[in-house]
Order: C-alpha cells, then structure tokens, then sequence
C-alpha cells in the first residue's frame, strides 16, 4: 500500500472525530459563556435599551406613558439645575483625578522605598483600610468630625487659633469638603494600582541611568513615569468613571444637594427627578446624557493617550 493511500485513510478516519470533537468544543464554549451573556442582556443592555426608549416619553410612574419624542431633551437643555449638577460633577471629577493620581503616585514611591517588610505591609495596610469600609460609615463619620458644633476636627481646629468654616452649610466650602472626604475614602484603592505598576519598572534601567550620572529626580522623570505611564492612564480612567458617578456622600451628607446646590451631583439630579419628583422619562434622559458625556470623555482619553502612554 502506498503511502498516499494510508495517508488518505487516515485523514478520512479522522475527518468525523475531528467535526465532532470541534462541535462538542463550541458547545462547551457556548455553555461557558451563556450566563455571562444572558447577566449582560438582563442587567446591562436590556436595561439599557429600556431607558432609551423611556426616554422619549413623560411618564410619572403612576399615568400612562404619554410619547413626546425629544421633549425630555429640550427641557434638560433648559434647566439651570443640570447645568449646576453637571458643573459640580466635573469639578468633583477632575479635583478627584488629579489629587489621587498626584498623591497615588507620591504615597507609592514612599512606600515601595521603605526597606522594612512589617513597616512596608503596615503601611500599605493603612492606606488601603478605608477603601473598604462602607461609603455610609464614611460620610456619617466625617459629617460628625467636621460638625461645627461639636465635631472632633472642629475642636482642635479651635484649639489652634483656627475658626473653620460651616463645612457642608457654607456653598464654598461643601464641595471642597466632599471632594476631600472622598479622597480620604478612595485614594487607597489608586496607591495600590500605582505600587503594582511601580514594582514592574525594571531595576536594570535604573541602575543604567545611575551609571550615566542622572540623579533621583532624573530617573523619576524620564525612567520610572514613562515606564509607568500605562499604569497612570488606567487610574485615571477608572477613577474619573467612578467620580463622575458620585453619589453616596453627597446623599448623606448634603440630601438636597448642598446650599444653593453647591454640591448637587449629576447622579444625585438624576435620582431627584427619578425617584422624588417621579419624571422617569426625563430622569432616563438625564441618565442618557451622563452615558454620551462619560463615553466621549473615556474616547478622548484614550485619544489622548497615544500622545504620553508609553506601551512595553
């Protein structure tokens, strides 16, 4: 027999197994990904497609929906209080980006230069505590601490000569005040991202640059940032993503939006005309725009990044 004769009777012998084997793959496959999708179909995109639809009607939850089209638009265009929402939101949005990636980066450098095993998990450890507690616990504890009256930040304020302001009732202050509370609660989650990305940075390249005579600040800059600049552009994703959609604090806090709305979140407008005013199609437009406004600035973002985000 030759050998293209055995080598075709192996093939067709193979040939039904191989389908089989292949088919018996992609159902396992499918099954694998079925409850993914069908989680994403049922709590993300269906919900999804639900709001845009509700959004082009005037619906109070307790009438039948009466279809206006793109009158929920028009009005929000109109309302001075989306605008202040909206305004809060961005401001709240970048203070909180830049003092965490700034203070991230700082408190990573630090600790990954401590020589101490038992001070360096310490450390690391306390920083990353109160990521964990509940947003409630926070806000109910620091609306006690800076309790003009008789809060414990107040006291020895006091005690120093200093007479601090009226936190959340003074319209200056509120937003300040949330914005630092909020990077008192989160900023652990943002150093543990930047100590992950700092320990990547070869060792090899720092001691190149120590042996052609650039000092610390040399290295930092033109060595250790460009190495890390993949690690920076992903908290400064996620962390933008997760300020824009504020809310808990400024809920507990400052429940009607702060004085003269100064702390009035853009999630927190959302929620008012949702579930207290009872608008849900103008409430579902609302929630339509902070989609396309968190969408256009995750694009630029990642536009942007191409300029500064060195890839390995």
């Amino acid at each position: 027999m030759s050998a293209q004769t055995i080598a075709t009777s192996q093939s067709r012998s193979k040939g039904p197994r191989s389908t089989s084997t292949r088919r018996r793959d992609t159902l396992a496959g499918f099954l694998f990904l079925g409850p993914a999708v069908l989680l994403f179909l049922t709590f993300v995109l269906g919900p999804f497609i639900v709001g845009i639809g509700l959004s082009l009607f005037r619906w109070d939850m307790l009438t039948p929906p009466e279809f206006i089209g793109l009158g929920n638009l028009v009005a929000l265009a109109s309302d001075p209080s989306f605008y202040s929402a909206l305004r809060n939101t961005f401001v709240f949005s970048l203070a909180s980006m830049i003092t965490h990636l700034v203070a991230g980066f700082a408190l990573a450098v630090g600790v990954n230069a401590l020589r101490s095993t038992v001070a360096s998990y310490f450390v690391r450890t306390s920083l990353f505590f109160p990521f964990v507690i509940s947003w409630a616990a926070v806000a109910l504890l620091w609306k006690y601490v800076l309790d003009p009256t008789f809060g414990m930040g107040t006291y020895y304020l006091e005690l120093l000569g200093i007479s601090p302001p009226n936190w959340f009732t003074d319209p200056t202050w509120a937003l300040p005040a949330i914005i630092g509370i909020d990077w008192w609660h989160t900023v652990g989650f943002t150093f543990v991202i930047m100590l992950a990305g700092l320990q990547t940075v070869p060792g090899q390249l720092h001691e190149a640059a120590r042996i052609d005579g650039a000092n610390a600040w040399q290295r930092m800059w033109h060595v250790t940032i460009p190495m890390m600049s993949p690690t920076i552009f992903f908290a400064s994703v996620i962390t933008f993503i997760g300020a824009f959609q504020i809310f808990d604090p400024i809920q507990i806090i400052t429940p009607s939006g702060g004085p003269d709305e100064s702390t009035l979140s853009i999630v927190m407008y959302l929620y008012q005309q949702g579930f207290q005013a009872f608008q849900a199609g103008y409430a579902s437009a609302v929630a339509l725009v902070v989609f396309v406004i968190m969408a256009l600035v995750t694009a630029l973002q990642f536009w942007v990044s191409r300029k500064w985000v060195h890839n390995q």
